[in-house]
């Protein structure tokens, strides 16, 4: 194959297919006198492989992969690509457990709110597990905003922030970034709809299925080149 025909193939350029050899993802071409690249097989399924891995680990850990293919001992490459599925397979635990934590703390009915249910910024921490300074980054981003001690001028937060922060917490457990989440929350304090934190979490598992649907992809054409060294090394 041309270097063309692998591009065609994988949905590339030309150059996206020379970068790749390059940065040792597909292995050397042969050369013809002309000096034109000729691919294989083996080349386009390593071209595949890290299109497909890119999708699920990003670019510099698909390339990282894909090169172990060629160049380590397999059980090393296979570890790299275990790796990437426990990655997952332990931000899907962490989605689930948000899942069942959010939904339960958003329908926690908060009646009856006196001062001395507040909570001071170390006394939250503590709860949440966080640093105080965390609780501070969340301000600052409009999270979850306390209220001040009229006499101190001290944050505090009343049940309804408390509540905030802990699905803050577990939102960010599951691995939702701040940008998301300075939108949902205002939207949140305003309707207190559970349906809200589900639909952010459930975006999430669509995102998590997403790559993991990648990796299998991956994990495919990887098998394929594994099999084409085993064919070259056995003649």
């Amino acid at each position: 194959m041309r270097t063309a025909d692998v591009a065609r193939r994988v949905g590339y350029s030309a150059q996206q297919v020379r970068n790749l050899e390059r940065d040792g993802v597909l292995p050397p071409a042969t050369r013809t006198a002309a000096g034109y690249r000729i691919y294989g097989e083996v080349h386009l399924q390593s071209a595949l492989a890290y299109r497909a891995l890119a999708g699920g680990v990003g670019p510099i850990e698909a390339k990282k992969i894909v090169r172990a293919f060629h160049q380590l001992p397999i059980s090393q490459a296979l570890a790299l690509l275990d790796a990437a599925h426990a990655r997952l397979d332990a931000e899907r635990t962490g989605l689930r457990q948000a899942e069942e934590a959010a939904r339960a703390i958003s329908s926690e009915p908060i009646e009856d709110v006196r001062a001395s249910d507040s909570m001071s910024v170390s006394e939250l921490a503590a709860a949440l597990g966080v640093r105080p300074s965390t609780l501070r980054h969340w301000h600052a981003e409009a999270l979850v905003v306390p209220d001040r001690d009229p006499v101190r001028g001290t944050r505090r937060y009343t049940p309804t922030q408390v509540r905030d922060a802990r699905i803050v917490h577990q939102l960010r457990k599951a691995g939702y970034r701040i940008t998301p989440l300075r939108d949902l929350m205002p939207e949140l304090r305003r309707t207190r709809r559970s349906e809200d934190v589900d639909s952010a979490l459930a975006a999430r598992d669509v995102d998590i299925t997403a790559r993991s649907t990648a990796l299998l992809d991956g994990a495919t054409a990887l098998s394929a080149v594994l099999s084409i060294h085993r064919q070259t090394a056995s003649c």
